[in-house]
């Protein structure tokens, strides 16, 4: 059902929609893929990814770092574990939209409270199924991050022309504050723990020292992770001030994930988080959350080609040389390039070299741009989450 073209190529011609189709993914250039609406009905333009992580949908269309972007699902069997409440990452997903390569498989899963296609009509998200996702992921692969639209009807009335336009016309992420949007609205105590077989999530109720999370799109799991320490975790806005923050009398503070560019989050983060790094206190990053530690530090951030999004990416610790296949999900980047020397590179991606990790030097501050909290993807990187607890016992002891 699709219809394609090389970006260097000439402008697409758009083929007729086929009689079956009830859905449009459109290209900014012009680019149609017609296919079967799935979800949500409706239209939703955003920045078209893709994600070559086999398992986990469910954990990454509520992923809040997804905010602005329609996601493609480079594993072809999207469904077979169907949907429940318990591997989802935000109340509310903020994805824009879905991609898939073959209509929803059916649920085949003890854990499955349901089928995902009404996860997704719940969620109000916008996807689309069989087209050829191969042939997608190779241009944006090749031509780099791409606007689009992904429309779905009953009745296929999709006027190609006009969602292109709408494509054309959304500014893309480049300088967009979504932090703003999906950060909670007010400071709360966090005390769910990691998923475990035969229990299901836990609780933290203990006095041990107290974290303050910094919510820029956060991670139910990154939060689960930091309780699963023994930290008292409180998480706040992501505009609350260094003032706000200190007010908790924090023994960690922790820079969440999140969404859009680093840099207009910055303009206010950076302010806030200089400020914190004076105190001394203990402080970890993780993917946005290291992006704009690289900025308060001192370094520059870009928008990458086309980012990292999957289960499988290999990143090298360099103290120990040791290589962790890792989750990850970023499209802009630290600039490796404008560390100043005060800031030390402690981690690269073996895929394209890309900064991965960094540490302030003489400071208990460092981060990391993968997600050790995992969900979905492996777990060797899980070990940070104790290294951050080791440098809070230290300050602790030290103080």
């Amino acid at each position: 059902m699709a219809t394609s073209h090389h970006p260097s190529g000439p402008p697409p011609a758009r083929a007729a929609r086929p009689p079956a189709a009830t859905a449009a993914l459109v290209i900014a250039d012009g680019t149609v893929f017609w296919g079967r609406g799935v979800g949500a009905i409706g239209t939703a333009v955003g920045e078209i990814c893709f994600n070559t992580a086999v398992t986990g949908y469910q954990e990454v269309l509520s992923d809040p770092s997804y905010a602005g972007q329609i996601v493609t699902f480079t594993f072809p069997h999207i469904g077979n574990v169907g949907a429940n409440d318990e591997d989802v990452e935000t109340t509310t997903p903020a994805a824009r939209g879905l991609v898939l390569r073959c209509d929803i498989t059916a649920p085949s899963s003890w854990r499955a409270a349901g089928s995902l296609d009404p996860w997704l009509r719940r969620h109000g998200l916008v996807g689309i199924a069989g087209i050829d996702t191969r042939a997608l992921t190779r241009r944006l692969r090749d031509g780099g991050a791409a606007t689009g639209v992904v429309a779905h009807t009953p009745d296929g009335a999709l006027d190609a022309a006009a969602l292109a336009a709408t494509a054309r016309a959304w500014p893309g992420l480049e300088g967009m504050d979504l932090a703003r949007e999906v950060t909670c609205r007010q400071t709360s105590d966090w005390t769910e723990t990691r998923w475990r077989l035969g229990h299901g999530h836990g609780r933290y109720a203990g006095a041990g020292p107290h974290v303050i999370a910094v919510d820029y799109g956060a991670k139910r799991n990154i939060l689960r992770s930091l309780a699963d320490t023994g930290c008292r975790v409180t998480v706040v806005p992501a505009m609350a001030t260094a003032d706000d923050i200190l007010r908790h009398r924090p023994d960690g503070i922790f820079l969440s994930n999140g969404p859009g560019d680093p840099a207009a989050t910055g303009v206010y983060a950076v302010p806030t988080i200089r400020a914190l790094i004076a105190t001394g206190i203990p402080l970890f990053g993780i993917c946005l959350g290291h992006q704009m530690l690289g900025l308060a530090l001192g370094a520059r951030t870009a928008k990458m080609h086309h980012g990292h999004r999957g289960a499988n990416h290999p990143v090298k610790d360099l103290a120990t040389g040791r290589v962790e296949i890792t989750s990850q999900n970023h499209g802009f980047v630290v600039v490796e390039e404008t560390l100043p020397p005060s800031v030390a590179k402690t981690h690269i991606s073996l895929f394209d070299g890309t900064l991965e990790g960094l540490a302030l030097e003489g400071r208990p501050v460092f981060s990391v741009q993968y997600h050790p909290e995992a969900s979905p993807g492996p777990r060797d990187s899980c070990h940070l989450f104790d290294r951050f607890r080791a440098l809070i016992d230290r300050h602790r002891a030290q103080s």
